[in-house]
């Protein structure tokens, strides 16, 4: 059985093609970019239109596999900017109702967790720290659903490194660009560090980085080490108490801002002192991809959940812990 996913929930358009081994025959995608600035959303919709066709193409000839083979067609329905979503989710439905196949929304988190235990299969139970642009969680399954044992309060840790980027006129994204230059801090500078339970709040912490660019008195670049050196631990901080309180041993990452290694050094750390076990995919299933919709539809459509076309309203806001896992024992 054959799933082709499509993932379109802010600037990333791509499309995955898995088979129901767990074998990825593609996973292509193209992402919307500034040179100064941040992501826009009409614009993010327009460079999505733009590209849709031809990812979807480049996908099929990498799969080496025609429209006809498919038979499982996922696309990303939540959360995520409706502008975006709404592209992907119009290039699932034109493409179901063409080849008159199943049609499964997918929740974008989950198919973050669901990657990597396709990626792992002796990963059985883990605590994903989950950290992208807008989302920032610690979610483990129990009871039927992935549960959300802490978040940020305000703002994600990936939007958190993109606007301090686009303050200082990196561009975006601007996560890579920080880790570039936080190679090159010498000196830690103290931040904020707010962690409140199980929970994290970045938006003082952005706000007292900006009055330390503005003085002219640090250097971009130890401010830049010590905005990661903050944050990272803060994430680590949570992610170990939520592996205590669940009685879990195994950590899994995921989300673009788990490529940075500064991070995966810092989980790694933590894990051997625990005596637990990190699960990091490489890169291009941490990042938004269309692979983790397609393996994660294949496991809805397996148990039995499909959706209709007039049905499909993308919707933006739903939470992790809103969508019953059936599909998992």
């Amino acid at each position: 059985m054959i799933s082709l996913g499509i993932e379109s929930t802010a600037h990333t358009f791509g499309v995955g093609i898995v088979t129901d081994k767990g074998k990825v025959l593609a996973n292509v995608k193209d992402s919307y970019s500034t040179k100064t600035g941040g992501m826009i959303p009409v614009k993010m919709g327009e460079h999505h239109i733009e590209v849709c066709d031809r990812v979807l193409k480049e996908a099929l000839e990498k799969a080496g596999i025609k429209q006809e083979d498919i038979d499982v067609i996922s696309f990303s329905i939540s959360p995520g900017i409706g502008h975006a979503l709404r592209i992907g989710a119009v290039t699932a439905r034109t493409l179901a109702l063409k080849l008159k196949k199943p049609l499964v929304g997918v929740n974008h988190c989950i198919a973050h967790l669901e990657i990597g235990r396709m990626l792992f299969p002796e990963c059985k139970d883990p605590v994903l720290l989950y950290v992208s642009g807008a989302n920032t969680q610690v979610i483990a399954y129990d009871g039927g659903k992935y549960r959300i044992f802490g978040e940020t309060l305000d703002n994600g840790a990936g939007n958190l490194l993109d606007s301090f980027a686009r303050f200082t006129g990196l561009g975006f994204p601007g996560g890579p660009k920080i880790e570039e230059l936080a190679k090159k801090g010498k000196k830690y500078i103290q931040l904020p560090y707010a962690v409140k339970g199980m929970d994290v709040s970045f938006g003082g912490l952005l706000t007292n980085l900006k009055n330390k660019y503005k003085t002219r008195k640090y250097k971009v670049e130890d401010l830049a080490f010590s905005l990661q050196e903050t944050i990272f631990s803060m994430l680590v901080e949570t992610a170990e108490r939520a592996m205590a309180h669940c009685e879990k041993n195994e950590l899994l990452l995921g989300g673009g801002v788990a490529c940075n290694k500064r991070l995966q050094e810092m989980c790694r750390i933590m894990c051997q002192e625990r005596d637990a076990k990190l699960y990091c995919p490489e890169n291009q299933f941490l990042v938004d991809n269309g692979a983790m919709i397609a393996w994660t539809g294949l496991l809805m459509h397996k148990a039995g959940i499909s959706i209709k076309v007039e049905d499909s309203a993308v919707r933006p806001y739903e939470r992790t812990d809103d969508v019953l896992v059936s599909w998992r024992n």
